[in-house]
């Protein structure tokens, strides 16, 4: 690894963080006239318009969450559909004022939605074979690229689905943050799909070795005259979706070199805005953190957890996944009770069988400060979620000496929950989320604190994947917090630092990276809910 590569990292991280004396570069207000569009396209490409899932699943969330697989979808076009819809697709819109939105069911930092997808497909039940972009808008596939004839036999029993950042989408509101945000939005997804395809008794897992050149050549995005000008897209990574494990030869960097052989695409990318702010820090962060092959030596799995708490919900996956919400405020007063925060928490732990974290086989790097407010049987204070029990020598080592590191009543043994400071954590969670009341009104509020040091020592590509594994837990959060009748949302506003001083720590071996709230959600009257697809009028369903 380049030290170059290391302190370009590091040096973006201290750049972009918020301080309580000043927040990080941004565009100090919001040129609405030029708010990027949020749906790519790409005119003059051959258009599938998928179906859409009209009938149930019939497989409740708990069944989901558990990694248990009552149905097993076939692999063909409406499956597909069916997976687009449930990871990228819309959920609703909201309607204020003359203004109209659209929601999806992958959550996004200001709901900008930099993450574009694609799928490479061999022929299927009329979607001919070829590199095809997601449109979420007409939930439609446009074919950027016509296979050449050996996908039929590399591409048999699933699909490959690649993702990317269109860095604008997010630049335009969150200036030179918005890399990191790009990455979240990028966990989510990944966790999204995992659900999605778990719904469909299908299995997704990430492709370790297609590195980012040739994630490039398969998706098109290098091709500058293609798109607008600071509108185009960074490659992210790539998943295998099928009914079983992975084919073993398809996850090799030789596979996908011969996939991207004799690829000619078409087609032109809209203009998102007229005008754009560059931001040059976004650009050499990224080319900082390009991927090469990951050594595979780090990819294991140390810790066997015991089985998922169960959960009392028997709502539908599919409605579920699709009425998850960010919660725009919280009434202060909803209790959780200490069982089901429990079984929240057991689900963010890494068990390799399960959605999502089956889709992500590492060792954990992130852990969780949460600020407990409102738990009945809970104490309020400030509390430590291990996700790897090996870290913790090291963590009682950095945090500060008056620590209490007490076992909590009731809690399971395997969680490595401990209570650190037993205190009303509102107004340092209110603090710490930038003076924001959505961190002390709800029933908890977390940071995300990662193994900063010893990730990127591994190569600074993985400053990617530290927000990447973070974005997932997000997921998670959003929805155990819907099964749990509450709701959550996302906190990209945080002064880094501040969370590091209240633990006594120093330096950059811990660095907080997503902030979380969960609570009883304060619905806005104002605002109009319209369903997601009503303007496909004659759309075929399945």
């Amino acid at each position: 690894m380049s030290k170059n590569a290391l302190s370009t990292i590091i040096a973006y991280h201290e750049a972009s963080k918020h301080r309580l004396d000043g927040y990080a570069p941004g565009p100090g207000g919001l040129d609405w006239a030029n708010q990027p569009d949020p749906f790519r396209r790409y005119a003059g490409t051959q258009l599938c318009k998928l179906p859409l899932r009209i009938a149930p699943l019939q497989i409740p969330f708990t069944e989901v969450r558990s990694g248990r697989r009552q149905i097993l979808a076939v692999i063909n076009l409406a499956g597909l559909a069916t997976l687009l819809e449930l990871s990228f697709g819309l959920s609703a819109w909201k309607e204020y004022g003359g203004s109209r939105w659209a929601l999806r069911c992958n959550p996004s930092s200001g709901n900008l939605h930099p993450t574009e997808c694609y799928v490479l497909a061999a022929a299927c039940n009329g979607l001919p074979s070829g590199v095809h972009h997601y449109v979420s808008y007409d939930h439609s596939l446009e074919r950027r690229a016509e296979a050449n004839p050996d996908w039929g036999d590399m591409l048999t029993g699933g699909f490959v689905l690649i993702l990317t950042s269109i860095h604008w989408r997010e630049a335009w509101k969150y200036g030179l943050r918005a890399y990191r945000y790009c990455q979240h939005d990028c966990g989510h997804a990944l966790a999204a799909v995992s659900y999605a395809a778990a719904t469909l008794g299908w299995r997704a897992q990430v492709l370790e070795n297609w590195h980012d050149a040739v994630l490039t050549a398969l998706t098109g995005v290098a091709r500058m005259g293609d798109f607008a000008e600071h509108e185009n897209e960074a490659v992210d990574v790539a998943l295998w979706i099928g009914c079983g494990n992975m084919p073993e030869f398809l996850d090799s960097a030789q596979t996908a070199v011969a996939l991207a052989s004799e690829l000619n695409f078409i087609g032109e990318a809209n203009r998102l805005s007229a005008k754009h702010v560059h931001w040059a820090g976004i650009d050499t962060v990224h080319h900082a953190a390009e991927r090469p092959v990951p050594p595979s030596s780090s990819l294991t799995l140390s810790t066997q957890w015991p089985p998922l708490a169960a959960i009392d919900c028997s709502q539908d996956a599919g409605s579920l996944i699709r009425q998850r919400r960010s919660a725009v405020g919280f009434d202060g007063v909803t209790t959780m009770p200490a069982e089901r925060w429990f079984a929240l928490l057991d689900a963010l732990l890494p068990r390799s069988g399960l959605p999502p974290w089956e889709i992500w086989q590492r060792p954990p790097r992130v852990h969780l400060i949460l600020f407990v407010h409102r738990v009945e049987g809970v104490a309020a204070g400030v509390y430590l979620l291990l996700r790897d029990k090996s870290v913790a020598p090291a963590l009682r080592q950095a945090i500060r000496e008056d620590a209490e590191w007490a076992e909590v009543p009731g809690a399971p043994q395997h969680l490595g929950l401990f209570r650190l400071f037993s205190t009303d954590a509102r107004d340092a969670a209110r603090l710490i989320s930038c003076h924001q009341d959505i961190a002390a009104d709800s029933c908890f509020s977390l940071g995300m604190l990662a193994e900063f040091e010893a990730a990127l020592n591994e190569g600074a590509w993985r400053y990617r994947e530290l927000f990447h594994e973070a974005g997932m837990l997000g997921q998670v959060l959003y929805l155990e917090a819907e099964a749990a009748g509450l709701r959550g949302t996302g906190i990209g506003c945080y002064f880094d630092d501040a969370l590091h001083a209240m633990l006594g720590l120093s330096g950059h071996a811990w660095q907080s990276l997503y902030h979380f709230t969960v609570g009883g959600p304060l619905d806005d009257p104002r605002l109009r809910t319209l369903p997601p697809y009503a303007h496909l009028s004659g759309r075929e369903v399945c």
